[in-house]
């Protein structure tokens, strides 16, 4: 099956380079930035949850075992797998046992994760941190790579904070200046996270 690609184009690249010319030069120097999402809720919640503290190389060895271990990640492939399954497959059993509760939640009814996709980006990040091991920054990344939400800006993300201080020749970033920015990027905050992140992960000269 094609991968999906969270989608944008000319309108939100325009908006982005006027409002901020220094992220406009790095978004023409780098070009069109194609990350996958997941549309699937409940797979893009175990992926989100597998990705908290960890490097996306990392992420990308411990979700293909995954994948390879359970094929399809749903409530009940996760459940029968258990913590010593999951386990198996590299996640620590502290994220075992958040996979297990979201796989609960969303078999019993108490986590109506299809819901998500008509609540607003705040209400989704309510009801997602409700459950054991989901905080903010899990909540964001599924925002944006599974609901494809337009303005999601993670101050929790290192990489993002990296990529700010990289683009804008910051030794520190305070909240303060996050919030100036990410309100200089809105409504198309998101995408700008994505060049961030790409600004991030480039290798500089020393």
């Amino acid at each position: 099956m094609e991968q999906r690609i969270f989608q944008y184009g000319k309108t939100e690249i325009a908006y982005l380079s006027e409002q901020d010319p220094i992220l406009g030069a790095a978004i023409a120097r780098i070009g069109h930035i194609e990350r996958a999402v997941i549309p699937n809720l409940f797979t893009a919640l175990v992926n989100s949850i597998a990705g908290q503290q960890i490097s996306g190389k990392a992420l990308a060895t411990v979700w293909g075992r995954l994948c390879d271990s359970l094929g399809e990640i749903t409530p009940e492939t996760v459940l029968t797998a258990g913590e010593s399954g999951l386990r198996a497959c590299g996640m620590s059993g502290r994220k075992a046992n958040y996979m297990l509760a979201a796989a609960r939640a969303v078999q019993d009814g108490t986590l109506p994760i299809h819901s998500l996709v008509d609540k607003s980006d705040e209400e989704v990040i309510k009801t997602l941190t409700a459950l054991p091991g989901v905080g903010r920054w899990t909540a964001e990344m599924l925002l944006i790579f599974s609901l494809e939400r337009p303005n999601v800006l993670a101050y929790d993300d290192f990489g993002i904070r990296k990529g700010m201080c990289r683009l804008y020749g910051l030794q520190e970033l305070s909240r303060a200046q996050f919030e100036e920015y990410h309100a200089r990027y809105s409504p198309y905050a998101t995408v700008a996270g994505l060049y961030l992140w790409e600004i991030a992960a480039e290798k500089y000269d020393s």
